[in-house]
């Protein structure tokens, strides 16, 4: 089991952060342009944290090599979400790039929109 995955599991944020790597890109499935730096990245998980995380569970894993794909199963409100986070490690071990994909679509939105609040305060 991988570092990160402990991490989330835990709902452990400070330990999700000290995964990533200080030049990590992550690619969001509702934003086209990518977060990158371990400060922008951490701080936007700790918000889709508050969203995802209380019901996250990980179904299954694969690694191979320096990839590890989670698949997790989640709600938000009333919308059941299915996903994926796309992991590739860097040579120090750390998350180096992080892709996440969800569905279904009217999920992806509810999230979106509760982070959208969260965010906007």
């Amino acid at each position: 089991m991988s570092a990160f995955r402990d991490a989330v599991e835990a709902k452990d944020f400070d330990a999700l952060e000290a995964t990533l790597s200080p030049d990590v890109v992550f690619r969001s499935p509702v934003v086209f342009s990518p977060y990158e730096g371990r400060d922008a990245v951490a701080g936007l998980l700790r918000v889709v944290g508050q969203v995802l995380a209380p019901e996250l569970v990980y179904q299954w894993q694969v690694s191979e090599g320096d990839r590890e794909v989670l698949c997790f199963r989640s709600r938000v409100g009333d919308r059941d979400v299915e996903g994926v986070d796309l992991i590739r490690y860097g040579d120090d071990g750390l998350v180096a790039e992080l892709v996440v994909m969800m569905r279904p679509a009217s999920a992806l939105v509810a999230m979106r929109d509760a982070v959208g609040a969260l965010l906007a305060g």
